[in-house]
């Protein structure tokens, strides 16, 4: 095994897990990625293949025929799949995220309908709060859900769904008018099941197609658009309307642990690819490796791949320990997406204009490493989450 990225106290089943994954990553993934990331097609056979892993229920309690996995092991199996294609652990982690919303907030009736199918792959998540008008301001959607004598009838627009072409089960946010004082109140999250693809996928639920995108081809990402779906109560995560946000919330925190383990996978590899290339490549008669710009230029992209790793990791175990981890997570997720784009940068120009030819892998990476900075709230959302607790955590009497 490599050096970096390298962690400590595991047991005997997260390492072997782990050497299935890098296995698998070498085997089945590295080999095909870019030809498919070029191609914009979606991984039908590694996403099989993972599915025969486990790695779709790898935190979903043994209980619901899952592997009963924290979510250490799993951000660490995260960071060896977007090692391969980051687009591969995208299929994973919206999943993943509806998962353990479901885990933390679904009633049991809920559980036991989803979760052992989840597991094993039958049904796929996505989950959706964000809209073609807002970005981060969560309070501004303006889907709604409105009570009638069977249900909900649910209206509007939601935008940016990975997976939503391709899943079957989509966690939605909207507002219900609950007469609640904070608007926070007035959000419910929604199980809304419809039919995998493209066009109406459930009576009054349409996906018109996938965003074509700079980067994270293969997967898809849509909107998806409600034009009064009709709804049972019984579909509201954990029974309870109004309570939408704070489970939503929940998920983005373990979802931001997700985008740090892509992004430090990514920066893995455009280390790899970097320390390789110059070790190949020759000028003024040695290979450029042993020019001193280029060997600090190496020791700098393996000092931030570490250090993103361990905050990374950190900020995962702090989760499994039962604590709230927004801070550690906005933490992990702020540097390993700004760090991993700085270490994709140092390779790309490590290798040169090479680089920038599609022939070479790094520069696929080059444009999957943007999307890190974006995923899960930008870098300045970071700040703003760390900076308020900071002030709480260290306020003058």
């Amino acid at each position: 095994m490599p050096r970096l990225c390298q962690t400590e106290d595991l047991t005997e089943d997260q390492s072997e897990i782990l050497k299935a994954v890098r296995t698998f990553v070498e085997e089945k993934i590295l080999p095909v990625a870019t030809e498919l990331e070029h191609a914009d097609e979606y991984p039908t056979e590694i996403v099989e293949g993972l599915k025969e892993l486990g790695i779709f229920g790898l935190m979903i309690p043994e209980e619901y025929d899952g592997l009963g996995e924290s979510l250490l092991t799993y951000a660490l199996c995260v960071e060896e799949i977007a090692r391969g294609w980051m687009s591969v652990s995208g299929v994973i982690n919206t999943h993943f995220i509806v998962a353990y919303m479901l885990m933390k907030h679904g009633t049991e009736e809920q559980k036991r309908k989803y979760l052992p199918r989840m597991a094993t792959g039958e049904v796929r998540g996505a989950f959706s709060m964000s809209e073609p008008s807002l970005g981060s301001d969560v309070s501004a959607i303006s889907t709604k859900a409105v009570k009638t004598d069977e249900g909900y009838e649910i209206t509007g627009q939601k935008m940016w769904l990975t997976n939503g072409g391709s899943s079957t089960l989509v966690a939605v946010l909207v507002k219900t008018d609950e007469g609640a004082d904070s608007v926070y109140k007035n959000m419910t999250t929604f199980l809304v099941e419809k039919e995998p693809g493209f066009g109406e996928t459930a009576q009054g639920v349409t996906v018109p197609g996938k965003i074509d995108k700079m980067g994270y081809k293969g997967i898809d990402t849509t909107e998806m658009i409600f034009e009064g779906h009709k709804i049972s109560a019984d579909q509201i995560l954990g029974g309870e309307p109004g309570k939408g946000f704070y489970q939503m919330m929940d998920g983005v925190e373990v979802g931001r642990v997700n985008v740090a383990a892509r992004a430090c996978g990514i920066a893995n590899r455009a280390f790899e690819l970097g320390v390789a290339y110059a070790q190949q490549r020759e000028t003024f008669g040695k290979p450029i490796a042993e020019h001193q710009a280029i060997l600090f230029r190496l020791a700098e992209m393996a000092t931030k791949v570490e250090t993103a790793h361990t905050m990374m990791v950190k900020a995962a175990r702090k989760k499994d320990s039962g604590q709230r981890n927004d801070v550690e997570a906005g933490m992990a997720k702020m540097l390993a997406s700004e760090y991993c784009n700085e270490v994709v940068e140092d390779s790309f120009r490590i290798h040169g204009g090479y680089g920038y030819s599609k022939e070479y892998e790094i520069e696929r990476l080059y444009r999957e490493a943007a999307f890190m900075l974006i995923g899960e709230g930008t870098s300045d959302i970071q700040k703003m989450i760390i900076g308020r607790s900071m002030l709480k955590e260290y306020k003058q009497r």
